[in-house]
């Protein structure tokens, strides 16, 4: 007879796969992307200057994300001394968090085969590698999202189990002080309701809580108030006018403002079914022919696990595709729910396939060890060929080629500030421009701008400035106020940000 794990030694080997699959080439990773090097150089202002209620940005409020995941990644910081480790360590933690939490709800809703199945289809999605060894918001996003979803199944389709429902909710309010979109797990109220009104098994009706199911919202509020609550406090005995406009800006504009009417990332509505899904789903994507028609088949037979679930993710994928506004990783929190939905289907999908050519199993044993293997190796590799951020040797250039003075930034990115290496001046992040960078130069002789050479003709005579090197957006070079060619008279703007790192931390 045939031995099986326990389900505490399996849970623990799944967790241990997520943590080397993501956990590959740590601490040879850098912060590359615009997105890794704002949020790392944010928490590295936390750390620097106290400012852990309103995220700063080279000295400027930073208005557009909530603070809880500069906090994580602030706190990895002092921790470990290292900050391009620390910038990923909230993203490897959800890994390994919520490989155990598919796995344990898919044992429970079904048994302990498809928990296994389950997790290992959450680990070898796409769309799982690319955001977990990211050091973006969304990669710490999902640890909550997965949680409040958890917290929540246990109650509707195993429970009662009030507390549960609670851990769920407090989940969705720290999710939501992550990034507005953390209270997407109560979504799935709706299929919920409607199964317990026809009756459907596989869900557990509670009727006559009301007070118990007001609990769990006021949890929730009470979880988005561990920031919200100090920030308005703060805010009311003595905020200036950027901080109330941080705070209208980060409780409307960023939240409902940005969903009803983006400005940026603006696709059309079938964007994740076209240019998502078919791709950052694989290789789940490959098996949805087969997986459609069995999944009608479970509704038609009234299955309340598998109507919760779906529809839970219909609704999260709806939900995204109503906003004008699309990146690929918005519809990941959907992913734990549909890998759910698909487990209990597997084995019957592998016996039908296989039935008469049982050698095949050995070729899909061998390429699904590959798969991770092949995960597992380019977690390494990536690191080597991406090689260093291209900001950091600018940087450095500039610190030594002006020895150490004022350095004004010229429509800058996040790698200048992140990687300066000296004081840096600027007017925002929207309105450095280079005519106020010449008329800085003009009452601050002493002091540089870092302007792109494809600009640098406006006000400064090409010939005088300096070549630093270029990254992915431009070739930079650097000006002291001789270059000046005289042709730009702006007014002074309203306020420059003056801002140095003491000392400089990014290794």
């Amino acid at each position: 007879m045939r031995r099986t794990l326990s389900p505490r030694v399996e849970c623990l080997g799944l967790m241990l796969l997520a943590l080397l699959l993501i956990g590959a080439g740590l601490g040879l990773r850098q912060a590359q992307n615009v997105d890794e090097e704002r949020f790392l150089g944010v928490a590295l202002e936390m750390l620097q200057n106290g400012s852990w209620l309103i995220p700063h940005r080279a000295g400027e409020i930073y208005g557009d994300k909530p603070p809880i995941f500069m906090w994580t990644v602030a706190f990895f910081v002092w921790l470990t001394g290292k900050p391009n480790i620390a910038l990923y360590i909230p993203g490897l933690f959800s890994a390994v968090t919520v490989t155990a939490m598919v796995y344990d709800l898919g044992r429970r809703l079904w048994h302990q085969r498809i928990g296994r199945t389950a997790a290992l289809l959450y680990l070898a999605t796409y769309q799982t590698y690319s955001i977990l060894r990211t050091g973006q918001i969304d990669s710490f996003l999902i640890l909550f999202s997965t949680l409040g979803l958890y917290g929540l199944a246990r109650h509707l389709l195993l429970g009662p189990a009030w507390r549960w429902f609670y851990v769920g909710c407090a989940a969705m309010g720290i999710g939501v002080i992550t990034k507005g979109v953390g209270f997407l797990p109560a979504l799935m109220l709706i299929p919920y309701a409607y199964a317990v009104r026809k009756d459907w098994p596989g869900v557990v009706a509670m009727p006559g809580e009301a007070r118990k199911w007001l609990l769990g919202l006021l949890v929730m509020l009470a979880a988005i108030a561990i920031w919200l609550l100090p920030l308005a406090v703060s805010i009311a005995l003595n905020g200036a006018a950027d901080e109330v406009a941080y705070a209208r800006e980060i409780l409307l504009r960023q939240t409902a403002g940005r969903y009803a009417n983006a400005w940026h990332h603006r696709e059309p509505f079938w964007y994740f079914f076209t240019n998502v899904i078919p791709q950052y789903w694989l290789p789940l994507v490959l098996v949805l022919p087969w997986l459609v028609p069995a999944w009608r088949r479970q509704l038609q037979k009234r299955d309340g696990r598998v109507l919760v679930l779906l529809g839970w993710v219909t609704l999260v994928v709806l939900f995204f595709c109503i906003s004008a506004g699309k990146r690929k990783l918005y519809i990941y929190p959907a992913l734990p729910a549909l890998v759910l939905a698909a487990a209990p289907l597997m084995p019957w999908l592998l016996k039908r396939w296989f039935h008469q050519r049982p050698h095949l199993r050995r070729v899909l044993a061998v390429l699904i060890a590959s798969w991770f293997v092949l995960w597992f190796a380019r977690g390494f590799i990536e690191p080597v060929k991406d090689g260093a951020n291209p900001d950091q040797a600018i940087m450095a250039q500039a610190a030594t080629m002006t020895h150490g003075a004022d350095l004004v930034l010229v429509n800058w990115e996040e790698g200048h500030w992140l990687f300066a290496r000296q004081p840096i001046v600027h007017f925002g992040m929207d309105n450095s421009t280079v005519e106020k960078a010449a008329q800085w130069l003009r009452q601050h002789p002493q002091a540089y701008a870092l302007v792109a050479n494809e600009i640098l003709g406006q006000c400064f005579n090409p010939e005088a400035a300096h070549e630093l090197g270029e990254n992915a957006r431009a070739q930079w070079s650097i000006v002291g106020a001789d270059a000046d060619n005289g042709q730009c008279h702006p007014q002074m703007p309203a306020k420059a940000y003056r801002f140095i790192w003491t000392p400089f931390a990014v290794n």
